[in-house]
């Protein structure tokens, strides 16, 4: 069993991208399950998670309506104004969706950096808590200390760090928003044990063309702070496409992966993620026994 955790789609003509502007050639397009659904084949990948790309909560409507229609998305998060006077009757609308499990405000393009910390936020976190919801970031790094704060705030909200925090993985090793400014920093995160991190968008922050080895020591820095228990899996397509392919990712993964245990790689590949936004998982019936041994053991520590 694998999942993606993250990925999108768009269709242009709905007017919510003011982002997706024609220099970027590789993702001015419109990308819909239809033209996932056979890279998911060829790839193995058996269950998606469907995250919003614009704030605003019509687009949200729309790729929950998409994914009722779409067998291999297993979840959807979206958006909500959680600043609105009608958060509350906004979040409990799309609650009622079977599919919808959290939330991801878009707070890498915000002019304030602080906004994660701000206190006029915290009835819109507890509601997030109540209902057991994830909390999507997206940051850069200058939202790195707010969302820090935020964790420590918020101890029963579930955080689930996209990207891991975009470092500027093209300025190296010691460049600004590189790894020895976003190392320190991921591992003040990952000591609060309700943050989690997807394994995404890495590629998109290196320099074009990048390999394993550019970005194995943010893969191994992941590891060593979160462990499987809080690490998945995702390719953020279309966007990887900027600099790479579905295919070379999965690949560059299991290489990354080749010398960890088996319970291991399933947990990034897939239960992490199943547990985070209560995904069902049924393993293949060619790797029934070996698969579900795993999981069971991996739900009897739910």
């Amino acid at each position: 069993m694998r999942i993606d955790a993250h990925h999108h789609f768009w269709t242009r003509s709905n007017g919510f991208y003011d982002w997706l502007t024609p220099d970027l050639t590789a993702l001015n397009y419109d990308f819909t399950p239809t033209d996932l659904a056979p890279i998911l084949a060829d790839c193995e990948i058996e269950a998606t998670i469907l995250v919003q790309a614009a704030p605003c909560i019509e687009e949200t409507e729309i790729l929950l309506a998409q994914a009722a229609q779409t067998s291999f998305v297993k979840a959807v998060v979206g958006w909500a104004d959680m600043e609105c006077a009608s958060f509350g009757q906004d979040l409990d609308r799309l609650a009622q969706h079977p599919l919808f499990k959290g939330l991801r405000p878009m707070v890498q393009d915000m002019a304030d950096a602080n906004w994660l910390s701000k206190s006029e936020l915290a009835p819109a976190f507890n509601l997030l808590s109540e209902n057991e919801l994830v909390f999507e970031a997206l940051v850069r790094p200058p939202q790195w200390s707010a969302l820090l704060e935020c964790a420590k705030n918020y101890p029963s909200l579930s955080i689930v760090v996209d990207h891991a925090a975009k470092p500027t993985i093209c300025n190296g090793l010691n460049g600004e928003g590189g790894f020895s400014d976003w190392a320190p920093m991921m591992e003040a995160l990952a000591a609060n044990d309700h943050v989690s991190c997807k394994l995404s968008g890495l590629l998109t922050e290196a320099a074009p063309g990048a390999d394993l080895p550019a970005i194995k020591p943010y893969l191994d820095h992941l590891y060593d702070c979160f462990g499987p228990d809080r690490l998945m899996w995702g390719s953020d397509w279309p966007v990887l496409n900027m600099n790479g392919n579905y295919t070379a990712w999965i690949k560059m993964m299991d290489s990354w992966l080749e010398d960890k245990p088996h319970s291991v790689r399933t947990k990034i590949w897939a239960t992490t993620a199943a547990r985070h936004y209560d995904i069902s998982v049924s393993p293949k019936k060619s790797n029934q026994d070996q698969l579900q041994k795993s999981l069971s053991s991996e739900v009897s520590s739910w």
